[in-house]
């Protein structure tokens, strides 16, 4: 489980990217932002965001949504009807931690499939899921991605095939890229190389991109279309919405490039812990995914927090996330910390 917030003096909080704090700029940018009423397409922020973005992923039109939780599942809903099925890895955030929004609201059948280490699976995965035409099964209509899985890239011709295997039976493809931007920075790519393979996708600004709130679904008119109905539907209708739409656009012009910065933050906590033995250290962008070779986890999780370290603390696994909060003293009190429960200090 995650740590708890309460824990006396926070020095380091790694449970997730999605704790980042806007920015005295992006405040600024937030306030002095130009609004109008989004429900009725007049907020001039908003639909310069939503501009934006799908013109970055090569798309024709976006829509802005609260959570990246709602936009994937406008985006999963856009492009299946009730009782069909979608195909989508067993790690995948949509299948296990968007509370089962298809299936409960749409009656979207999730089909997982099974992944490697690295959260992988290949086209022919994809081809073996597809239900054979046949009045017992339901009709499979979509391919459900992600991308960064865990932190792990999913390339982008990687992708292309899974893509590629999806189109073989007429499938849609959603790709769910809360994390695209941290993809696309790790490989020095745009976001349009995965983009192009899909429908829609789900584009998060509240995590490493650090505004407050916010996801944008882009895609085709149509998909975007039908999107926009189950927005309104789940309540995510909003008003001056703007401010938060201000927040988004600051991110992008200022947040994007220093991702790297994470990333290699990372990296330094990976190879500061390389020499500790007992631990096995799993470095994907920026996260970092650890696993105590000891059966006393739960005193190097005392430990951890009474130095002021949050992460989230599953067990044996443990994982911790850079961001725009965490800077290199951070880092190194993170690997002092561990050094020091292994050493016996």
């Amino acid at each position: 489980m995650p740590s708890s917030s309460t824990a006396p003096d926070i020095r380091a909080d790694f449970r997730s990217d999605t704790l980042t704090r806007a920015t005295p700029a992006m405040r600024e940018a937030m306030a002095s932002a130009e609004v109008g009423d989004d429900v009725y397409d007049e907020d001039p922020t908003v639909n310069a965001l939503q501009e934006r973005l799908a013109a970055m992923a090569g798309k024709e039109a976006g829509l802005f949504f609260s959570s990246g939780t709602q936009s994937n599942l406008a985006g999963v809903l856009s492009h299946c009807g009730r009782g069909d099925e979608f195909l989508i890895g067993r790690t995948s955030h949509v299948l296990l931690n968007e509370a089962g929004g298809a299936a409960a609201l749409g009656s979207a059948i999730p089909w997982p499939i099974e992944v490697d280490e690295t959260n992988h699976f290949s086209a022919d995965d994809v081809r073996a899921a597809v239900k054979e035409p046949d009045q017992h099964h339901p009709v499979t209509t979509l391919l459900s991605l992600e991308n960064t899985v865990n932190g792990h890239v999913q390339s982008v011709d990687h992708v292309g095939s899974l893509a590629g295997a999806a189109r073989e039976h007429g499938l849609a493809v959603h790709l769910d890229g809360a994390r695209l931007f941290n993809a696309a920075v790790a490989l020095g790519v745009g976001i349009e190389a995965w983009t192009a393979h899909t429908d829609t996708v789900s584009l998060c600004l509240s995590k490493g991109l650090g505004a407050p709130i916010g996801s944008v679904l882009v895609g085709d008119r149509a998909s975007i279309g039908r999107a926009h109905r189950l927005r309104k539907m789940l309540g995510g209708g909003m008003r001056q919405v703007g401010h938060l739409a201000a927040a988004g656009l600051h991110a992008l012009d200022h947040h994007v490039v220093r991702l790297a910065e994470d990333h290699a933050r990372a990296g330094r906590i990976a190879a500061g812990l390389s020499g500790i033995d007992g631990l096995d250290v799993v470095h994907a962008t920026n996260m970092l995914w650890i696993t105590p070779q000891t059966e006393a986890h739960g005193a190097l999780v005392e430990h951890l927090e009474a130095d002021g370290i949050l992460a989230t603390f599953w067990a044996p696994t443990m994982r911790f996330v850079t961001h725009l909060d965490i800077d290199d003293t951070q880092a190194d009190l993170l690997v002092d910390s561990f050094t020091r429960f292994f050493s016996g200090d």
